[in-house]
């Protein structure tokens, strides 16, 4: 007897979807530039449906199932403005910065998937704890450096404002650097709460 959608699918993962979905409906409404909207929700709805794949056969902590969407909803709406329009002034003054810091902060979230990739293949013992750690930081770096290449590519082959707005750069040669310095920052942080929601389990 096959298990009903309800008892196969945990209850913070059906909210959050819903939640998600109130926030792509927000983004899909007027966006800035349609290309880019389509371009930036690809990857989104593509990270969705692995989520709600992977959890028909293995169910997330609370906590890595709210990681995961906090990226979700950031690059959402940063697919709405673009990620330099987005408005984001009040955090912008708070740390005295005139550059739009809110693709740092997306990058940021990116990071926060290495606590579900460690958990993944911790709790299916495919690995040991600290192999785990050490994929789940190398996996979120590699993704870092393949996003950007494939941004890079984008804004090349877009060429124009849409090129420059999907590559948000805002002037800064080094931004590339900085967004791969942003997502490495996450993971280490996810992995720091992983580290400790395990110690309180021990």
């Amino acid at each position: 007897m096959h298990p009903t959608q309800s008892q196969t699918f945990p209850k913070i993962l059906v909210a959050l979807s819903a939640f998600y979905c109130a926030v792509f409906a927000f983004s899909a409404i007027e966006p800035s530039s349609r290309a880019v909207w389509i371009a930036e929700i690809i990857p989104a709805i593509g990270i969705l449906v692995i989520i709600w794949w992977v959890s028909r056969h293995f169910t997330f902590s609370t906590l890595a199932y709210v990681l995961m969407f906090i990226w979700l909803c950031l690059h959402t709406i940063g697919s709405k403005y673009t990620f330099a329009e987005v408005p984001f002034d009040w955090f912008n003054q708070m740390i005295g910065s005139e550059r739009n810091n809110f693709d740092r902060v997306a990058h940021f979230s990116i990071g926060l998937y290495a606590l579900p990739i460690t958990e993944y293949l911790y709790k299916k013992q495919l690995m040991t704890k600290w192999p785990a750690i050490l994929f789940g930081l190398f996996a979120i770096m590699s993704l870092a450096a393949a996003y950007e290449i494939i941004e890079w590519w984008y804004a090349a082959l877009a060429g124009g404002d849409e090129g420059i707005a999907f590559l948000g750069s805002q002037g800064d040669i080094w931004d590339a650097q900085k967004d791969m310095l942003c997502d490495t920052l996450g993971a280490i942080t996810a992995l720091t709460l992983f580290v400790m929601t395990q110690r309180k389990q021990a």
